[in-house]
């Protein structure tokens, strides 16, 4: 056998598109080969006793290249071969990811009183998750029913339901459906994407973290995300703003948005 090697991300998981290059000392190739379903290269024949550069890559990922020296075995053993998101960054493997709404969270943070903050969350949502070969290709897309709007109490969750916020009746839903996304540094990634909410569709940008990638208890593969966005309350048509005294506002117009995200690996149906 003149190769055999396993190509892996940094978690483990197999780069099913890797390509392998053998050449020689003077630059020749003198193999290439693909990865298997299970990141797997394998090749027969042999290869005449000598130094060899092997180099590998695969589409969103930085080449690897590193020295393999072939003795009278005639062959390599690449062993486990780690390759880097291109940019030095990480997400899951490519595939469906479906948003788990009950280890999830989607809060946001207002100003009260201009002295204090009040926090909510949303309690009734879904989402999915595309991580493509292409990384920048990747899509976003959630609903947020609105109406599951919960700040610990009821009377200002009630007004909150009103046509003074969120007008539920008019508008039950909540949706943000990504356009692109762009590495920011090691582990992070800005999503670039469009919500809409209360009538009304912004582009708003979501700084991401990705969390890791793990075994769950029932058997799956879940990814875990963070995620935080700041909306002003009038790029959506929701104006009220009570002034209690010397020009100070019950409500503040910005929120801060925080994303608390465990994905399971494949297409799940939404709970109901």
């Amino acid at each position: 056998m003149g190769l055999r090697a396993q190509v892996r991300t940094r978690d483990g998981w197999a780069v099913q598109h890797a390509v392998v290059t053998v050449t020689d000392m003077t630059g020749t190739q003198v193999l290439r080969a693909a990865a298997d379903e299970d990141g797997t290269v394998r090749t027969d024949g042999s290869l005449a006793a000598g130094a060899y550069t092997v180099i590998v890559t695969a589409v969103g990922y930085a080449p690897a290249a590193s020295t393999a020296l072939v003795t009278a075995s005639g062959r390599i053993e690449g062993g486990q071969i780690v390759l880097a998101r291109q940019g030095g960054v990480e997400l899951p493997p490519p595939g469906v990811w479906s948003l788990d709404p009950a280890h999830s969270s989607v809060g946001a943070v207002a100003q009260h009183l201009g002295i204090s903050s009040v926090h909510g969350r949303f309690t009734d949502f879904s989402g999915r998750i595309d991580i493509a070969e292409d990384v920048s290709r990747s899509r976003v897309d959630a609903v947020i029913r609105a109406a599951g709007i919960d700040t610990g109490n009821a009377m200002r969750d009630k007004h909150l339901r009103s046509a003074d916020f969120l007008d539920v009746d008019r508008y039950p839903e909540i949706s943000y459906s990504s356009t692109a996304l762009v590495p920011a540094g090691p582990d992070r990634w800005t999503v670039h994407g469009e919500l809409t909410m209360h009538g009304v569709s912004r582009p708003v940008a979501l700084d991401l973290s990705y969390l890791g990638t793990g075994p769950d208890p029932w058997g799956g593969v879940r990814a875990a995300f963070h995620a935080t966005a700041e909306l002003r309350r009038d790029d959506f048509a929701m104006n009220y703003n009570q002034v209690v005294q010397a020009g100070i506002s019950a409500i503040g117009t910005t929120l801060r948005v925080e994303l608390d995200v465990q994905a399971v690996q494949g297409d799940v149906p939404a709970m109901q």
